[in-house]
Formats: C-alpha cells, sequence, structure tokens
C-alpha cells in the first residue's frame, strides 16, 4: 500500500503477503480484492492501510487473474475456468453464486451496466450477460486478431490490450452483436488498459506506456508515450497522474501535461535506460540514463545474432540523470540491442537503424 498523496515522493505505508502470487486488485470501500493466482480471490481489510488484514477469501476452481467489484459482488477472471461471480456482502465470508464457462483463458474482465465484459485471451472479448448473477450466460463475443489480455468499458465502446495486437475498439452499443471500429499497433505488448477522457493508456510491457487519443474511435491516433525503466504491466490514471505497474522497477507515477508525457521532475529514479529517437537515422544513439547508484557501468550494443559491435566506456559516472549520445557511425540499417548492467540491474533496449 503506497501513500502517493505527494506524488514526487511516494511510500509504502503497509503491506499484506497473500499466499499465493497477486495478479490484480480492485478497491473498495475498506476493502482491498486482491486476484491471487491460484489461490484465488483474497478479501483485504484495509482500513487501516499501515495495518492490512485478510477477512476472508474464496478459492476459486482456476486461476484469478483479475477482478471487478460491481455492488456486493465481485467478478473474477479465473483463467480456464473462465468468469466466476462472488456475493461479497458479507466479505468474511464470500461464496460463490454464478459461472459462465468462457472458450479461452479468463485474463481480464471489467463490467458496464448488466454485463461483463472478459478479455479471454486467444478467444478474444467475451460478452456475459450478469443481470442474474445466480446464472450469467454469454450473449456475444468478438475474436480479436491477438491475445486479449485486458480490457476497459467506457460508455458503448470495450478498449481491449490484445498484446501483440495492440489496442482493439469494439463497439458494445448491441452486446449481441459487437464488432471493431478502429484499433492502434502498439510497438510492443499491449497488456492493460485504462481509459479516462478521450485517452487510451495502455501498458505496452517492453516499450512503456502509451497515450492513444479516442475522441474518434474509428481513428486512434498516438498523443505520447514513456519509455519506462522496466516493463508496463498494467496501468491506472487518476486526475493528471498515471499510476504504472512496473514488472522490474516497481511503482512508476508520471504526470500528463497535456500535449506529452513526462515524468514528475521529482521522482527517484530506478536505473535503466530511455531512447529518445528510435528508429535513429543518424550516426547517433541519443538516450537518457538512470542510475540509482554509482555502480560498474557496462553499455554494449548487439546486433540480431548477439554478437557486440560496439561498446560504450562509462567508467566514473556518478548516479542520477545523464543525456547521452552515442557515437554509431557505420552501422548498416537493421535491429540491434543496446544492452545495460549497472551492478546487478540488466536492461536491454530494441534500436532501429534505418537509412
Amino acid at each position: 500500500i503506497i501513500d502517493v498523496s505527494t506524488p514526487s515522493a511516494p511510500s509504502e505505508i503497509g503491506y499484506y503477503v497473500t499466499p499465493g502470487s497477486g495478479r490484480g486488485v480492485s478497491v473498495s470501500s475498506s476493502y482491498a480484492y486482491v486476484a491471487d493466482d491460484y489461490a484465488g480471490l483474497r478479501i483485504i481489510d484495509v482500513s487501516t492501510p499501515s495495518a492490512p488484514s485478510e477477512v476472508g477469501y474464496y478459492d476459486t476452481p482456476g486461476s484469478a487473474y483479475c477482478v471487478y467489484i460491481s455492488g456486493s459482488h465481485a467478478y473474477v477472471a479465473d483463467r480456464h475456468e473462465g468468469l466466476r461471480v462472488i456475493d461479497i456482502s458479507t466479505p468474511s465470508n464470500p461464496s460463490e453464486v454464478g459461472y459462465c464457462n468462457t472458450p479461452g483463458y479468463a485474463s481480464g474482465v471489467s463490467v458496464s451496466g448488466s454485463y461483463a465484459y472478459v478479455a479471454d485471451a486467444s478467444s478474444g472479448l467475451r460478452i456475459i450477460d450478469i443481470s442474474t448473477p445466480s446464472a450469467p450466460f454469454e450473449v456475444g463475443y468478438y475474436d480479436t486478431p491477438g491475445y486479449a489480455f485486458g480490457v476497459y468499458v467506457s460508455g458503448s465502446y470495450a478498449y481491449v490490450a490484445d498484446r501483440y495486437e495492440g489496442l482493439r475498439i469494439i463497439d458494445v452499443s448491441t452486446p449481441s452483436n459487437p464488432s471493431e471500429v478502429g484499433y492502434y499497433d502498439t510497438p510492443g505488448s499491449a497488456r492493460g488498459v485504462y481509459v479516462s477522457g478521450s485517452c487510451a493508456y495502455v501498458a505496452d510491457r517492453y516499450e512503456g506506456f502509451r497515450i492513444i487519443d479516442v475522441s474518434t474511435p474509428s481513428s486512434p491516433s498516438e498523443v505520447g508515450y514513456y519509455d519506462i525503466p522496466g516493463w508496463a504491466d498494467a496501468v491506472y490514471v487518476s486526475g493528471s497522474y498515471t499510476f504504472v505497474a512496473d514488472l522490474y522497477a516497481g511503482l512508476q507515477i508520471y504526470e500528463f501535461l497535456g500535449a506529452s508525457i513526462q515524468e514528475s521532475k521529482d521522482i527517484v529514479y530506478h536505473s535503466g535506460l530511455r531512447i529518445l529517437q528510435n528508429p535513429i537515422r543518424d550516426d547517433f544513439i541519443k538516450l537518457e540514463l538512470y542510475l540509482a547508484l554509482k555502480e560498474n557501468i557496462e553499455l554494449d550494443l548487439f546486433n540480431q545474432i548477439g554478437q557486440r559491435v560496439n561498446s560504450f566506456p562509462l567508467n566514473g559516472i556518478s548516479s542520477g540523470k545523464h543525456a547521452l549520445k552515442l557515437h554509431a557511425k557505420g552501422l548498416s540499417s537493421g535491429i540491434y540491442f543496446l544492452k545495460l548492467k549497472a551492478g546487478e540491474f540488466i536492461e536491454t533496449k530494441k534500436i532501429i537503424k534505418i537509412r
């Protein structure tokens, strides 16, 4: 549990170690509901954030990956066991009241009105009627081209994070006949999505997070991005701040300034790289290097078959943020990998060279 009242200086104030592997979380009132993989749904009392405690759990039959709270029910994306509906009116004694098997692996879920929208991996987007929680049933689906991992519903549209097929925008105004109206092919692997106003924020794994203008759903366009230190796995937006769950660098907080995205200037960085121009068209690689500590630094460039084609000596460089311009003269067009090793930290960025 992180105190973000001062976004530039977040601090941990409490934690609870669940028995499984926390995949997703939703907070309602004084409780945090954790999708805990093989340990099902865990219910944590967070009324005292510095001392959270478990008050109840329900061991779902599959692997709980995502949870959405609506009223007195928790809707759990339970991977190979589909959508599970859990009555949480008594948090200390949750019980399953209904379920709907999906053909794929339920990985994400969002609820709007009388419908649950399930990101069902290779089986795309499934739409489940939950007007009677004890008897949910599928009313429609759209088979996205990729691997549906996350979903967010806003108005008449479902926004699907479709792994290597980017962001897909599905018109769900007629739940029995959903149709794709637009898409944006993000450069990484879309894992999570959150919509705020006219923008969709996509956690794009090794390509950071992308901001997509969806004011015209049939023609979405990228208006900003930030290449975070590690891999973006999930994203949440509150006000002007974007909160990103980074697989390797914890919680990252960014401030949206309107035309582009920038990190809040006082945030303490983890070690990492940010490529400022990619693809590169000239004889330089422009980047920002972040070092948490003064450590032994190795920065090397490799080609696609793993051969080192260049090394960049950085002896004696101090901790902090550094703007660098690396000489890359003589590189032929193609794909390369820039590898940073700072102590025990290792990060690799893909670079494309074009003429």
